[in-house]
C-alpha cells in the first residue's frame, strides 16, 4: 500500500455492535474511491462477514480480544485485512453451504459470501495464534467498478 495516509487502521473489541462501526468507516473510505454503489455495497458486506467471523469464530466472542482491520489501496486494488486473536481453523473442514445437506443450516455462509463478493480471499494463520483474512477487490481505471463485474463475481 503506497502510503500511510491512504490507509485506515481500526482496532475494535469482539462485540457485535462494533461491526456497524467498521462498516461505516469502510463505506466512507469507499466513497473516497468513487466506487459505484453496487461495488461499495458488496465490499462492505464482505467486510461485515469477515469481522463477524473474527468475532464469533476467531475470538469466540471474548470482548477482551481484539479484531484489527486494515483498509487501503494498493495499485488498482482495494485491500482489506481482518485479523483476530483466535486459534485459527482448517479451511478443508469448511462445508459448502450450497450442498443439499447444508442448505438449511444457519452457519457456513460467511466464507462463501466473501469469496463471491471479492476478487480474492486469502487466509494467513499466525504461528502465535490469530488469523488474517485478506480481501482484495480490483478497481477499473479511474476508480469506478463495473456493476456487471460484481454481479459476475456473486454468481460464482
Amino acid at each position: 500500500m503506497p502510503s500511510r495516509e491512504s490507509r485506515v487502521h481500526l482496532v475494535v473489541g469482539s462485540r457485535y455492535e462494533n461491526i456497524d462501526l467498521v462498516q461505516v468507516v469502510v463505506e466512507e473510505s469507499l466513497k473516497q474511491l468513487d466506487l459505484d454503489e453496487d461495488t461499495s455495497h458488496w465490499v462492505g458486506m464482505a467486510v461485515r462477514e469477515a469481522v463477524a467471523n473474527a468475532i464469533k469464530h476467531g475470538n469466540l466472542e471474548d470482548p477482551d480480544k481484539k479484531v484489527e482491520i486494515d483498509f487501503g489501496l494498493e495499485g488498482d486494488e482495494v485491500i482489506i485485512e481482518v485479523q483476530d486473536e483466535g486459534k485459527g481453523f482448517d479451511l478443508a473442514e469448511l462445508s459448502d453451504p450450497r450442498a443439499e445437506e447444508n442448505l438449511l443450516r444457519p452457519h457456513g455462509r460467511g466464507v462463501f459470501y466473501m469469496k463471491s463478493f471479492m476478487d480474492e480471499v486469502d487466509y494467513t494463520f499466525l504461528p502465535a495464534g490469530g488469523t488474517i483474512v485478506t480481501l482484495r477487490k480490483r478497481l477499473e481505471k479511474g476508480g469506478r467498478q463495473a456493476a456487471s463485474e460484481v454481479r459476475d463475481a456473486r454468481e460464482h
